[in-house]
């Protein structure tokens, strides 16, 4: 049995950075549960971050509230196009994306 439920949800866009071998689990899980790769790392830290007791005492301080975000996270133009990046380049992020996703194949 699963471990992870899948549902819909808001979603925005981010570039991150894995190692070869989680991808490849990431890969499999995904296909063992019949759905996106995003989804399925969307879940997994989102079930961890739940779990982690430490991490949700830390949630309740003020440190909390000014962390400085460091993930990259694109936000959708009014037009629902992709609007600039937080931080890095649109070039580099867009030839990220399409070189990573599972969406685009040829």
């Amino acid at each position: 049995m699963p471990l992870l439920e899948i549902v819909q949800t808001k979603h925005v866009n981010a570039t991150v950075r894995l190692e070869e071998s989680t991808a490849a689990l990431v890969n499999q899980y995904a296909a063992f549960l019949h759905a996106p790769a995003d989804e399925v790392v969307d879940k997994a830290l989102a079930y961890v971050f739940s779990k982690d007791r430490d991490f949700q005492d830390f949630l309740r301080t003020p440190e909390a509230a000014r962390v400085a975000p460091t993930l990259r996270v694109r936000h959708l133009g009014q037009n629902g196009s992709a609007a600039e990046p937080a931080s890095g380049s649109a070039k580099a992020t867009k030839s990220s994306e399409a070189a990573h996703d599972p969406r685009q194949r040829s």
